[in-house]
């Protein structure tokens, strides 16, 4: 079945899709040598020296000079995250598809062009934009415990305005409580992509409308959260709800997970739709996008994506390219 894409352009003016350069303030690369060539002699010890391994899977590198100079930028840009990163404990390398072809197949590598982080047990494909920014900004994250506890009305409010994300709550009775373990585990699946927050306090608790063990899922730019039935719930329980209701009706094109999204593999009808927020024509557009996901999110069909002009200040080449393909 072909899908329908919808492309809404609200007035204002736009411009080239990158990332705006915001948080995080880099220092100048110091030349100093940090990305490993990963092969299978070094590989094991680099996954045991560090607390986290982000590896970098690429084809060999090209005759083309100016392939070959994408690819330096690429390192450069590994380099200078492994700068920041360093006293982090978090160990950087980069893994040839074809010289280091075992090794890939034993760490489970498949996508060139990828990076993989290696945490624990787990790993995690990174599918942000190649940015030392962006990157970094979701290695800490990674670094953060997977769920953050809320004890108090100012963390509650804080809480209320993430509008933007997929989140979820539960109120335990303790960091002892079994069920709270299977809720931290669940999240450990899903960091740093879902935001998994926890209360112990009964005040919180009332204020969410919260029963002991019941967890509330919210999906973007709703009002209401939905309660996730039949309490209290197993690790498994938690990740086969979260996996089938992850995808939004509406959701905002962010840096850090901007591939999942445009990959995402549904039929039916896709909007994107360009509104600067700070705007009032923007702002007064994205009121109605919410309106319009809110009055139909019953529909497994319908995609709508915010892009935010100021997120990525060089969307017009995109937004050209749209153009000439509807035409």
């Amino acid at each position: 079945m072909l899908s329908l894409w919808l492309f809404l352009l609200p007035c204002f003016s736009l411009m080239p899709l990158a990332p705006a350069e915001k948080g995080l303030e880099f220092p100048q690369y110091d030349g100093k040598d940090r990305v490993l060539d990963i092969n299978d002699k070094n590989y094991k010890k680099a996954l045991k020296k560090h607390g986290m391994v982000c590896l970098y899977y690429h084809e060999p590198i090209p005759d083309s000079k100016e392939l070959q100079k994408q690819h330096q930028m690429t390192e450069l840009v590994l380099e200078l995250a492994a700068q920041v990163m360093e006293e982090k404990d978090v160990g950087f390398g980069m893994v040839d598809s074809h010289k280091d072809a075992k090794v890939a197949k034993k760490l489970g590598l498949e996508e060139e062009g990828s990076i993989y982080v290696f945490k624990a047990d787990r790993v995690i494909e990174f599918d942000g934009l190649l940015s030392a920014n962006t990157l970094v900004e979701f290695l800490l994250d990674l670094l953060e415990e997977p769920v953050e506890v809320i004890g108090n009305a100012l963390e509650l409010k804080a809480f209320d305005r993430m509008e933007e994300d997929i989140r979820l709550i539960g109120y335990f009775k303790s960091e002892e409580s079994e069920h709270y373990e299977a809720f931290k585990e669940a999240a450990e699946q899903f960091q740093p992509y879902i935001k998994f927050f926890a209360t112990f306090e009964k005040s919180v608790a009332k204020e969410l409308t919260l029963k002991m063990n019941e967890v509330d899922f919210y999906e973007p730019f709703m009002e209401e959260p939905v309660t996730i039935p039949g309490k209290p719930h197993s690790e498994e329980e938690l990740v086969e709800f979260i996996t089938e209701h992850r995808r939004p009706t509406l959701r905002k094109l962010r840096a850090e997970d901007m591939f999942e999204t445009w990959e995402d593999d549904i039929e039916g009808i896709h909007i994107v739709a360009f509104a600067e927020v700070e705007d009032p024509d923007g702002y007064e557009f994205l009121e109605i996008l919410k309106e319009v996901a809110r009055d139909n999110t019953h529909l497994p069909e319908l995609s709508i994506i915010w892009i935010d002009p100021d997120d990525f200040p060089l969307v017009r080449h995109v937004t050209s390219q749209l153009r000439q393909t509807q035409d």
